[in-house]
Order: C-alpha cells, then sequence, then structure tokens
C-alpha cells in the first residue's frame, strides 16, 4: 500500500541500516544458533569462520599452519564485499584475541558501518559440556570440539580491556531460553 513502510522498517526499525554484528565467545557456547536465527530474521549474511577452516584444509593447507589465521582474513574479505554491497554481516567466530576483536572494529570504519558485538557465554559448565557432547557441525576436516579445547580456549580468552572494550557489546547467557536471547541481541543491535 502506497506511502507504508516496508515490512522490515516497520518490525525492526533501524535494523535495515547495513551494520557489522560480530559474535563472540568460548566454542559451543551458542554463538552459531544466535547468530543464525538472527541472520535469518534480517535477512544478513552470516560469515562464520569455522567452515571458512575447514574449506582451507580440505585444500591441502597444513593444518600446522596459521589456519585459524587464514579463515579470519577470508572471513573479513567476505564481509567487507557484503557490506560494500550494502548487506548486514555477521561475523560467528570465537573472537578470543584482542587483534580478532580489532580486525572488525577497522573493518567497521573503513565499510563505515555501525558495529555491534555480541558475545555469548554459557554460565552452566554442565549445560555447556552437554551442547558439546551432542554437537555435530558436519565440519570433516576440523575436529569436534572437546571441553579440554574449550579450557584451552578459555586459557587464550583475552579479556575486554583495552581498544576492543570500548566497543559496542553486550553479553548473552546461552542458558536463558533461545527466544529471550535471540530478542535481547535484536534489541541490542537495533539500539
Amino acid at each position: 500500500m502506497q506511502g507504508e513502510q516496508p515490512i522490515i522498517d516497520r518490525q525492526f526499525g533501524d535494523l535495515s541500516v547495513t551494520q557489522l554484528v560480530v559474535m563472540a565467545g568460548l566454542p559451543g557456547a551458542g554463538k552459531s544458533t544466535i547468530a543464525e536465527i538472527v541472520g535469518a530474521r534480517l535477512g544478513a549474511t552470516v560469515v562464520s569462520v569455522d567452515p571458512i577452516e575447514s574449506a582451507i584444509l580440505r585444500a591441502g593447507i597444513d593444518a600446522d599452519q596459521p589456519t585459524g589465521l587464514a579463515a579470519y582474513l577470508v572471513a573479513e574479505e567476505i564481509a567487507e564485499k557484503e557490506l560494500d554491497s550494502g548487506r548486514t554481516v555477521i561475523v560467528d567466530a570465537v573472537n578470543a584475541a584482542e587483534a580478532a576483536r580489532l580486525q572488525w572494529r577497522d573493518l567497521a570504519e573503513r565499510a563505515d558501518v555501525r558495529l555491534r558485538v555480541i558475545e555469548v557465554v554459557c554460565s552452566d559448565e554442565a549445560v555447556h559440556r552437554a551442547r558439546l557432547a551432542k554437537r555435530e557441525r558436519r565440519l570433516p576436516h576440523l575436529e569436534e570440539t572437546t571441553w579440554r579445547a574449550v579450557e584451552q580456549s578459555l586459557e587464550g580468552y583475552a579479556a575486554w580491556t583495552g581498544p576492543s572494550s570500548a566497543l559496542p557489546r553486550v553479553t548473552i547467557d546461552s542458558v536463558l531460553s533461545l527466544g529471550a536471547n535471540v530478542d535481547a541481541a535484536l534489541a541490542f543491535i537495533g539500539s
């Protein structure tokens, strides 16, 4: 009907503005699930680092090479192209290190888009372990994440200090309902 706003504007307000949304958190915390649902709701492109790294390994690059770094760089290139095309992008990655977090800050600045960081935690260790135990990512060149790998990731997971502490960020606890977490993510993205 003439004079009406498009449906996306009526439902989500400023969410139709091109943005870079960065997921952060330990493996198995629930980042990918939230990213996929939020991406579908917003019509956003979800760029996940793990499938990229799996493809790098499938190409024959040795696992002793910096395949994780390469995957982040490939994700950045894909995200930049999508942002340049006016599409909102959700980056799904652990983002444990300050350098990774600042990589996305710098991309948002280059692309002149809003940045939102959604850190996903799981405050209940038993729930987190259970999720890992039943998780099947179907990434043949990456091993499924074990609880020991999560503990090692936690050891390397930098505190949000320094320049990354200034990034617009919300922390969501995935022991809450998925619906509540998706709503919280959407509210933060739209703020």
